[in-house]
């Protein structure tokens, strides 16, 4: 039976432009709409010697009132042909691809040229004519080959669609699809953190976007490249409360370094195009492209400008002049800073370089931080992200700085005259107490014989929590580049030897276990070092959560080769461990990747397992397990007096668990049995996930800078507290 509405637009030619406003409304499914199309096709009747179409009475409706019924009747009298036949067709609400007409053919230019250029685009006059008939879907999909794109991770939703269907079984690149989308974020992070190409993100509306919004800070927090599209309601539905509405524009805004959205289908190639380029120039960065669903079920009609679509090219964004966007090369500091920096590093007496991640962008940085150290025989300190940078081995390398860092790198920092940081953000876990960092840095800039120098690509870092004597803007290793010449050797043996010996007064140390005691924590990393040398460094990755097992790792897993270490460092996310291995995994399937993980933090994305398994990815779970949100426990035993508010862990069974979820599990419950089962775990096949849970008891990482307190006041563990002679 016909409702009323049905009755009532059957009256009504689609052709009338009074009907169109009717036709078009939000209201009205597609499903009915369409049935009300063909059922008024069958009554309305246009022949070719009459214009005017001939219209059947809709039938009596008793419980329409005579007002409405008069107003039909009389908008009816008032159609006349020339009306009709001047009107326009009605316009679909949500013009998906299903239901949109074979293109006519008058619509598409003739002159569409039938050659190609090298990357496959066809072009004539300055116009790409290679996306005109594709829908959106289609040209998201070939501007992904044009990047290069290898991968994607995301998660299918409704206002996507479109999308997916267009990359159905595409041959061009691996899709991998997570349990959650804070999953396919941080899969992204781990992609790009050893690949160094861009992560690519691809998510519905509303919740599958929201969920994206953690990887996104946490790539920001730490410079990580990553490209999020996400599905977007249909244009005409925004600022509605549509279903699955989110203005992830405005969401999205303080967590990335760009976001748009598409709101035209010719402006897609150009707005992708533009995402690549902001998310791997200067400091890379997330950003978030919003894709309407009848812009990407839209067809394009015709050609867009050729410059807009190709990789590389931005015409249409603001001039940088740190990355001009026709720059083939990085964009060095000012020269007459890079000298300065060279005259006071020669004078210098106790100079320290303190590396961060920035020296990790080029491939070429950790090469010219190594030439800078030998030549100059300088130490060197590095941050948590910094880690990889520099050869730990090496007798100058002082490891990592900071709250848990190496109290011998906290020390050389405090007594420096000179500090030298490349690529760091001097946040407040690697200054403590930021008018107590570096005094003797600071004494020798009031004498103007050293200072503190700053290399430093983003302008807002430099100067916001320290400041600096010298601060070199633009890219940290094109700098580093045009540094090195103009370096001196000399002599600073007895600096290096000061440094040596508080590296042997204050070593990482604790307690080993005993017989029938539980595993220390750290004896498994120790035990994860050695055997990962026998393998090869250079062929391990090592990913963790975030928590004391994090801080572990850094400490006992000596670090020596770049883009080996991938950890959430500035936004401290928990979680980020196994998603960020699998990207990992996916980026270096040769290489073993292993995730450092406590067990409250991996039961945060632990259904990420089922993922691996599905897909065949063989990423190796290291799971320490003492049944308590250890660092926060920490805290509450120092500063709140043993009040373990909500910090106690009730766990499942991991080793079901994992297996459950199609994982080979193993446990390790005592020392003697921590070698041969770490073998086993780290020698079992590279194309299956394993988890090898290990029962440890709770412990404190030491050394420990409390907040508010200087570098040089850290705790340090209590088998080194009672004073040792020299």
């Amino acid at each position: 039976m016909l409702t009323r509405q049905s009755r009532f637009l059957k009256t009504i030619p689609t052709s009338a432009p009074s009907a169109s406003r009717l036709v078009s409304t939000p209201a009205i499914s597609q499903r009915r709409y369409k049935s009300t199309d063909r059922q008024s096709s069958n009554r309305i009747h246009t022949s070719s010697s009459q214009n005017a179409p001939t219209i059947e009475k809709a039938p009596r409706d008793r419980g329409m009132s005579l007002e409405a019924k008069d107003r039909v009747r009389a908008h009816i009298r008032n159609l006349n042909s020339s009306a009709i036949t001047g009107a326009s067709p009605a316009v679909r609400p949500v013009p998906a691809q299903h239901f949109q007409p074979p293109t006519p053919a008058q619509t598409i230019p003739k002159n569409t040229p039938t050659f190609e250029n090298e990357n496959g685009s066809q072009i004539k006059n300055g116009l790409d004519y290679s996306f005109v008939g594709l829908s959106g879907g289609q040209i998201f999909h070939e501007m992904m080959l044009r990047h290069d794109v290898k991968h994607v991770f995301g998660y299918p939703g409704g206002a996507i669609l479109p999308v997916f269907d267009a990359i159905y079984n595409s041959p061009h690149f691996d899709f991998v699809l997570p349990r959650h989308e804070q999953g396919a974020g941080h899969m992204a992070e781990g992609y790009a953190r050893v690949s160094g190409k861009p992560g690519v993100v691809l998510v519905t509306s509303g919740p599958g976007a929201t969920n994206v919004i953690t990887p996104m800070q946490d790539a920001l927090s730490d410079g990580v490249p990553m490209v999020v599209f996400c599905g977007q309601v249909a244009t005409n539905l925004i600022g509605s409360d549509a279903f699955q509405e989110a203005d992830m524009v405005g969401i999205s805004r303080s967590c990335t370094k760009w976001n748009v959205m598409v709101k035209d289908i010719a402006e897609l190639p150009r707005r992708i195009n533009e995402a690549f380029k902001i998310a791997t120039t200067g400091r890379p960065g997330p950003v978030l492209v919003d894709l309407p669903k009848d812009v990407t079920a839209a067809i394009l009609r015709t050609p867009v400008p050729a410059k807009s679509a190709q990789p590389g090219s931005s015409p249409y964004l603001p001039s940088n002049p740190l990355n001009p966007t026709n720059a083939s090369t990085p964009i060095p500091g000012e020269p007459s800073l890079i000298s300065a920096a060279a005259k006071m590093i020669n004078k210098a007496k106790r100079p320290v370089i303190f590396a961060g991640n920035g020296v990790l962008a080029s491939p070429e940085g950790p090469k010219l931080l190594k030439q800078l150290s030998d030549h100059g025989r300088i130490p060197v300190i590095t941050t948590l992200q910094g880690l990889g940078a520099f050869d730990e081995r090496d007798e100058k390398s002082l490891h990592m700085i900071g709250m848990h860092g190496a109290a011998y790198a906290n020390f050389a920092i405090q007594e420096a005259d000179v500090v030298i940081g490349l690529g760091v953000r001097f946040d407040d876990r690697v200054t403590g107490k930021v008018d107590t960092f570096a005094p003797g840095a600071r004494a020798a800039a009031l004498e103007g014989s050293g200072g503190i120098i700053h290399f430093e690509i983003q302008p807002k870092n430099i100067n916001k929590i320290i400041e600096a004597q010298i601060p070199v803007l633009g890219d940290v290793v094109a700098s580093l580049a045009n540094l090195l010449p103009q370096i001196e050797a000399v002599d600073r043996s007895a600096w290096i030897a000061r440094c040596k010996a508080n590296k042997e007064r204050y070593p990482f140390t604790f307690s080993p276990s005993q017989e029938g005691q539980k595993l220390k924590p750290q004896e498994v990393v120790q035990e994860l070092n050695v055997q990962s040398e026998i393998i090869g460094k250079e062929k391990v990755i090592v990913t963790t959560g975030v928590g004391q097992h994090q801080m572990w790792a850094c400490q006992y897993y000596r670090w020596t080769e770049p883009r080996s270490w991938v950890s959430s460092g500035g936004l401290g996310t928990m979680g980020f461990g196994l998603p960020s291995a699998i990207g990992a995994k996916v980026a270096a399937p040769e290489k073993v990747v292993v995730d450092i993980d406590g067990d409250a933090s991996f039961s945060m994305t632990a259904m990420e397992l089922a993922t691996a398994s599905q897909f065949n990815i063989g990423v190796k779970v290291l799971l320490f397990n003492n049944e308590f949100q250890g660092m926060v426990e920490q805290w509450q035993d120092l500063f709140y007096e043993n009040r373990y508010s909500h910090t106690r862990m009730t766990n499942p069974d991991f080793v079901k668990l994992s297996e459950s979820m199609g994982a080979k599990a193993l446990r390790c419950t005592n020392k003697k049995d921590l070698p041969r089962m770490m073998k086993e775990f780290l020698e079992y096949d590279g194309t299956r996930p394993i988890v090898m849970e290990c029962i440890v008891s709770s412990e404190h990482v030491y050394p420990m800078v409390a907040a508010g307190k200087a570098l040089h006041e850290q705790i340090l563990h209590p088998l080194l507290r009672t004073p040792k002679s020299n």
